[in-house]
């Protein structure tokens, strides 16, 4: 498509779809992801990643489905702006609020456990503030980090902050690359993973 012959690499869907229909079962949200994967895929020969929300009931088998259907990349995870409500005007009010370290976890969970186990390219979006969190997400197996709310509190300089503390931390573990450190602690390197 259009986008493609602008010059654009690579396409990340990011679907925000907040299913409120009480008779819409889980399956035919999937397939509505599905379905436009597939459209998309058609449309361009770019790579193609779909951004992923944490709400589907079997979120491995979604991935390995989006694989299945030519999902380049997959990213974990999408943020859904939640308005709140405004007591003394009893109304409801947006509420956009940045990434903080604390929403890393569930993220770091899913690629450690997709590390390996499927074919496509694992990126980590939401809670990397800090170069701690990129270090991480490295370990747990993400091939990209995204960085938003960092680089709004720092200024695009922030990129380098990281890339050199992930420097040093690769040279204090006598790491020569990022291939070294990635999926070190992922379910596929575990003794248990249960």
């Amino acid at each position: 498509g259009l986008i493609e012959d602008a010059g654009a690499d690579a396409i990340e869907l990011n679907v925000y779809y907040v299913p409120t229909d009480v008779e819409m079962t889980g399956r035919e949200i999937e397939d509505m992801y599905l379905d436009l994967l597939r459209q998309v895929k058609h449309s361009v020969t770019i790579p193609v990643a779909m951004k992923l929300s944490p709400f589907f009931s079997s979120t491995s088998n979604m991935a390995k489905r989006l694989v299945h259907e030519g999902a380049d990349g997959l990213v974990f995870f999408n943020r859904f702006y939640q308005p709140d409500i405004d007591i003394r005007t009893t109304t409801v009010v947006p509420r956009f609020e940045l990434s903080t370290s604390a929403e890393l976890p569930l993220r770091l969970r899913w690629i450690a456990i997709l590390f390996g186990r499927i074919q496509a390219s694992l990126a980590l979006t939401g809670g990397v503030v800090a170069p701690q969190d990129g270090i991480k997400a490295v370990l747990v197996g993400a091939d990209v980090v995204q960085m938003v709310s960092a680089l709004l509190n720092h200024g695009p300089s922030y990129v380098s902050v990281m890339r050199k503390a992930l420097e040093q931390w690769l040279e204090w573990n006598k790491m020569g690359s990022l291939a070294d450190a990635r999926g070190r602690l992922s379910l596929k390197t575990t003794q248990d993973p249960e």
